[in-house]
């Protein structure tokens, strides 16, 4: 049976989102392609007619993992006001929300650590998925009156915090540390006044 274009496309967009999800979630190298694509709703072997490799359905991933975080974020900095737009995005990200369900949340803390052991086209993809997550700060920091070159700084506590938070077993530990990433970020803005 021969499928449209159309349903062959969003097919792709389903095993993409399905496994964004699932690498948040367990990580890449714990993700097999069977349970993923059963996850999908599909069969194992369907899965090479739209990728050529577990690597390339990575980058994918990683492309849609970012985008994912780059609207939430923009969407939650647009709603507040110049000088409280960083404080929003890492209220958000430092959450213990974002924190307790990583499918949901940014791909850049979930897997990470990961992708540094990948091949450099998907560490391309993993890296223009930081620059818009810098971009992003860069634009909360120049609406705050912040300096937008502190950007890295930003997203580098926040990531660094939120990954902290998720590996300690102890709750407490783990809501300090994205407490005191909260605080740091907080105070690459000028106080207004």
């Amino acid at each position: 049976m021969r499928y449209s274009k159309d349903h062959k496309q969003e097919t792709r967009e389903r095993i993409i989102r399905t496994a964004a999800r699932r690498f948040r979630e367990d990580g890449v190298e714990a993700t097999g392609v069977a349970a993923l694509m059963a996850d999908a709703g599909l069969t194992h072997g369907g899965f090479y007619a739209h990728f050529p490799s577990k690597e390339a359905l990575v980058a994918a991933a990683c492309a849609e993992g970012f985008g994912e975080s780059r609207r939430r974020m923009r969407k939650t900095i647009e709603q507040r006001p110049p000088g409280e737009r960083l404080a929003a995005m890492a209220e958000a990200y430092l959450s213990a929300a974002h924190r307790d369900h990583p499918g949901q949340g940014c791909i850049a803390a979930a897997i990470g650590p990961e992708i540094a052991r990948h091949p450099a086209k998907t560490r391309a993809e993993f890296t223009e998925g930081l620059r818009g997550l810098v971009e992003t700060a860069e634009a909360a920091l120049a609406a705050d009156g912040g300096d937008p070159a502190r950007a890295p700084q930003a997203v580098a506590t926040m990531v660094g915090a939120l990954i902290l938070a998720r590996g300690a077993a102890d709750e407490a530990l783990s809501d300090r540390f994205l407490k005191s990433g909260l605080e740091a970020v907080r105070g690459m803005v000028p106080k207004a006044g």
